[in-house]
C-alpha cells in the first residue's frame, strides 16, 4: 500500500477513536464517575464477563464508587446509569413515575410470530398500552381472586409433598429445585388456563422440559442478544428471531386452550378473566389492547414469570432453612399452631404466618430474583439532590443484589435473619432497600398470587418433612440465567415427619 493509503486508514482509525472518546464522554461531562471505558464497545465485554455472576460486579462498583452513590455504563455508546441512592430510587420508581414509565424499548418485531407475540407482553409494552393492558390486568389478581384459586395451590402442594417425600426413600438426597419446578409449572397452568401439565408425575413431561430451556442462556444465545442490539436490521433481513423456539410451544398450548374457551368451555381462571375483559361492554377500549395476539402474550408471561422465579425461591428457602434449623423449627410451630387453631391449613391462616411471610421475604432479600430492575427516561429530569438532568433515552438501574447486602440498610448482611421482616421490626426497613418484586406502578403483577403458591408449598412440605443439609451442598452455589438468579443445583435430605 502506498503512503496516501497509509496516511487515509490512520486518519480515519483516529477519527473513530476520537469518536469513541467522544461518546463515552457522556457520563464524565455530567460528573458522573465510570469503570474504565474500551473503545467502541464500552463496558459491554465486562457486562457479558459479569453474566454469570452480576452480582460481583455490581458489589465492586458499589466499594469503588460508593460515596457517588451511583456510576455511569456504556452499551457500546449508550448510555446506562446505575443509581443505589434509595432517596433517588423513590423518586424514579415512584414520586416521579412519569418521567420514567417505561421500561427499555426493544424492536423485535422480526417476521416470527414468536417475537411478535413478546412484543405484546405487560413486562415489555410502554407508554399508553402498557396503562391500559395493566388496567385491564389488575382485577384478575385482587385479594378474591387469588384466594379463589388456593385450594388448587393446595392440591399441587400435596402432591409436592409426596413426591419429594417419596424421592428422598430412593435416594440420599433430593434436587429440590427441579421439584419445585415441576410444582410451580403444574400450579401455573391449573390456576391460569385450567390444564393438567403432570409435571410433578411425570419426569418426562412436556411443560417443564420446555420451560427449563426457555431459560437456558447459552453462548450462542447470548451472543445473538448483543448482536441483535448492535445490528437489529440484520435479524429482520435474515428472518432470524431472537427469542428461543420454546417460545412456539407454549404459545402454541394458549391458543388452544382460548380457542377452547371461546367455544364456551369456562373455568373461572387467569384465562377466563381475560377474555371476560376483552368482551367487556363496560370498557369498550379493552377489546381494543387486548387483540387475540396481546391476550396470548399475557398469558405466555404469566406461564414464563411464574415457572423460573418462584421455584428459585422456594429453592433458595428451603436450603436456608436446612442450614438453620432452629429458624425452620420455628417455622415448623407456627404452621402448626395454625393448623389447629383453623383445623387444616386455610387461606386465612397462611395470609396470617408472620414468621412465614418474614423467611420468605429474608429469603428474596437474599437472593432476589432480579438482580437489576431497568426504567427507561421519557421526559428530562433532574435528580433529586445533584445537578445531573437525565435525558429521555437514557436507562437508569437500580443493582438491586447491591441494595439488599448493603450494610447500611441490613445489619450483618449476608446473615439469614427473618425476624427483620418481622410486624414489630419492620419500621426500620428502608423499603427502597428490599425490592425484590420491584417497586411503583410497574412492579410485579402478580407477586401477591406467587408469594401465597410459596408459602403454601413451603408450609406444607415442613408439615410432612424435615430439611436438612446434604453432604457437600453445604454451601450456596449461584448462576444467572438471562438476569434470573438461580441456585446451581441444591441437594436436600429430606425425613417424612411421622405423625404421633
Amino acid at each position: 500500500m502506498g503512503v496516501e493509503v497509509w496516511v487515509l486508514l490512520v486518519t480515519v482509525a483516529v477519527l473513530a477513536l476520537l469518536y469513541s472518546k467522544w461518546r463515552h464522554s457522556y457520563w464524565a461531562s455530567r460528573g458522573v464517575p465510570t469503570l474504565p471505558v474500551t473503545p467502541f464497545l464500552g463496558h459491554i465485554l465486562k457486562s457479558v464477563f459479569a453474566a454469570r455472576e452480576p452480582w460481583k460486579l455490581q458489589e465492586e462498583i458499589r466499594n469503588k464508587f460508593d460515596d457517588a452513590r451511583m456510576c455511569g455504563f456504556y452499551e457500546f455508546f449508550k448510555p446506562t446509569l446505575l443509581v443505589w441512592d434509595t432517596e433517588i430510587l423513590k423518586h424514579i420508581f415512584v414520586k416521579d413515575f412519569d418521567h420514567f414509565a417505561d421500561r427499555r424499548h426493544f424492536d423485535m418485531k422480526t417476521v416470527h410470530e414468536r417475537d411478535l407475540v413478546m412484543m405484546e407482553m405487560l413486562s415489555v409494552v410502554n407508554g399508553a398500552q402498557w396503562k391500559s393492558l395493566r388496567a385491564i390486568m389488575s382485577p384478575a389478581f385482587t385479594s378474591g381472586k387469588i384466594k379463589s384459586m388456593f385450594h388448587l395451590v393446595c392440591d399441587k402442594a400435596d402432591i409436592l409433598v409426596k413426591i419429594s417425600v417419596k424421592q428422598a426413600a430412593q435416594n440420599p438426597h433430593v434436587n429440590m429445585k427441579k421439584i419445585f419446578g415441576r410444582f410451580t409449572m403444574d400450579t401455573i397452568a391449573s390456576c391460569a388456563f385450567g390444564i393438567e401439565s403432570n409435571s410433578l408425575m411425570d419426569e418426562n413431561a412436556e411443560f417443564p422440559r420446555k420451560a427449563q430451556a426457555f431459560f437456558e442462556m447459552s453462548t450462542l444465545r447470548l451472543a445473538k442478544f448483543i448482536a441483535f442490539g448492535v445490528v437489529p436490521r440484520l435479524f429482520k433481513a435474515l428472518r432470524v428471531s431472537i427469542n428461543p423456539p420454546e417460545t412456539d410451544f407454549f404459545v402454541d398450548v394458549v391458543k388452544h386452550t382460548v380457542a377452547a374457551r371461546e367455544a364456551g368451555k369456562t373455568r373461572g381462571d387467569f384465562l377466563d378473566l381475560l377474555l371476560e375483559a376483552r368482551d367487556s361492554s363496560d370498557n369498550p377500549s379493552s377489546k381494543h389492547v387486548l387483540r387475540q395476539r396481546s391476550l396470548i402474550a399475557q398469558s405466555v408471561l404469566f406461564i414464563i414469570a411464574g415457572y423460573e422465579t418462584t421455584a428459585s425461591l422456594l429453592d433458595f428457602s428451603s436450603f436456608l432453612l436446612a442450614k438453620h434449623k432452629n429458624q425452620q423449627q420455628r417455622l415448623r410451630d407456627e404452621v402448626q399452631q395454625l393448623v389447629e387453631e383453623h383445623g387444616r391449613l386455610n387461606y386465612q391462616g397462611i395470609m396470617e404466618a408472620k414468621l412465614l411471610e418474614a423467611c420468605l421475604q429474608e429469603t428474596l432479600r437474599l437472593y432476589p430474583p432480579a438482580v437489576f430492575i431497568e426504567r427507561y427516561c421519557t421526559k428530562a429530569y433532574k435528580l433529586p439532590g445533584t445537578d445531573l438532568t437525565i435525558r429521555p433515552g437514557d436507562i437508569v438501574q437500580a443493582p438491586i443484589w447491591a441494595l439488599h447486602h448493603d450494610p447500611r440498610h441490613w445489619p450483618d448482611p449476608e446473615a439469614f435473619i427473618p425476624d427483620r421482616f418481622l410486624p414489630e421490626n419492620k419500621s426500620n426497613i428502608n423499603s427502597f432497600a428490599h425490592m425484590p418484586f420491584g417497586m411503583g406502578p410497574r412492579n410485579c403483577l402478580a407477586m401477591r398470587f406467587a408469594l401465597m403458591e410459596a408459602k403454601v408449598a413451603l408450609a406444607k412440605l415442613l408439615l410432612g418433612a424435615e430439611l436438612e443439609l446434604a453432604p457437600g451442598h453445604e454451601e450456596m452455589a449461584l448462576d444467572s440465567q438471562g438476569g434470573l438468579l438461580r441456585s446451581k443445583g441444591l441437594n436436600i435430605k429430606i425425613k417424612p415427619i411421622v405423625a404421633e
